[in-house]
């Protein structure tokens, strides 16, 4: 049985220029996780359901459970060191650890504290979304908002925890994707699923089809292709959504599928967020031998151009979105985003 730190230290030599900071990092992450965990796992007996009261920059209602998380992640990422700045989907600007031990961090990290926390009172799967990028501003001096603004392809770690019937911790430094789960007997993140990768045909499909009306045709015609009568390419598809962005990746990189959260005639950027939602899950699911895109291009080849940018998304098994961009570009190419 291997923990997470000791599989860290083992893969830290996979960096010829690592010298522990980027270990430590993680080891942070790891720890906030812990005792979001713990709250998550007590929050029917605590006072910390419902809403908190005040929104967040997308002006969605905040729920306790999301400041709590927010904080507890700042907290550890601020108390470690290694991490110069935050971008935080629930803070509208930068957070920069004003201290001298702090700005000679090495790494930025982008971060969706709790995602799916709609789903809290009902008892539903939800999780944290991070990325980590290492700083292109000189050390010394606080991180700034262009260390955050890098494709993704130049990711330096990626991941989330998914706290469900179990907590696992899944992540990636761009050598595969590797799953721990929890063990609150010893307190310890056990290795669990080595070398994920997503299987090459799957048969799931995850979207809100409550909003079909508002779809582009491309993802219309999509829907009606899987839902055809074809025993030969295993269609029907099974349609799941849970509505947590986590919890229906986590399920499709097991048993292969696609997500998909398209742009709309109302909203023709889409709902999720670039830096902290679509990039780090784009990074993963390549990285276990999927594909994500936004119906037209690779996710992780998009320049952000500010904190809280959105798009569409489309994520899985590489069969399955490619046959969505196939859709898209033959049934709404005005869809297309332009760099």
């Amino acid at each position: 049985m291997k923990t997470l730190i000791e599989f860290i230290n083992e893969k830290q030599a996979d960096f010829p220029y690592a010298t522990g900071e980027f270990s430590r990092i993680l080891n942070d992450i790891g720890i906030a996780a812990k005792i979001v965990n713990r709250e998550v796992n007590r929050a029917g007996l605590a006072n910390i359901l419902g809403y908190e009261g005040s929104e967040n920059v997308q002006g969605e209602a905040q729920k306790k459970l999301d400041v709590f998380a927010n904080n507890e992640f700042l907290k550890a990422l601020k108390n470690g060191g290694q991490c110069c700045a935050v971008a935080s989907e629930e803070n509208e600007n930068l957070v920069t650890f004003e201290s001298d031990f702090s700005n000679k961090g090495r790494y930025v990290v982008a971060i969706d504290p709790l995602d799916g926390s709609s789903n809290i009172e009902v008892n539903v799967s939800i999780g944290t979304i991070f990325t980590i990028y290492r700083r292109l501003s000189e050390t010394g001096k606080p991180g700034t908002v262009e260390d955050l603004l890098q494709k993704g392809l130049q990711i330096a770690a990626a991941g989330y925890v998914i706290y469900g019937s179990s907590t696992m911790l899944v992540y990636s430094t761009g050598k595969g994707v590797n799953a721990f789960t929890y063990d609150p007997s010893v307190g310890l993140f056990i290795l669990s699923h080595p070398e994920l990768r997503i299987p090459p045909k799957g048969n799931i499909y995850s979207i809100n089809e409550a909003s079909y009306i508002y779809f582009p045709e491309g993802v219309k015609e999509y829907l009606r292709y899987c839902q055809e009568d074809h025993p030969e390419s295993h269609r029907p598809y099974t349609t799941r959504y849970i509505g947590s962005l986590v919890a229906d990746f986590h399920r499709n990189l097991i048993r292969g599928g696609i997500y998909m959260y398209p742009g709309t005639r109302k909203k023709p950027q889409g709902k999720l967020r670039l830096l902290y939602e679509c990039i780090p899950i784009a990074f993963l699911a390549e990285q276990a031998g999927g594909k994500a895109s936004d119906g037209f291009r690779r996710i992780l080849e998009i320049q952000p151009r500010h904190l809280h940018e959105r798009s569409p998304f489309y994520v899985g098994t590489t069969e399955m979105v490619e046959k969505v961009e196939y859709f898209m570009k033959y049934f709404s190419p005005e869809f297309e985003i332009k760099d």
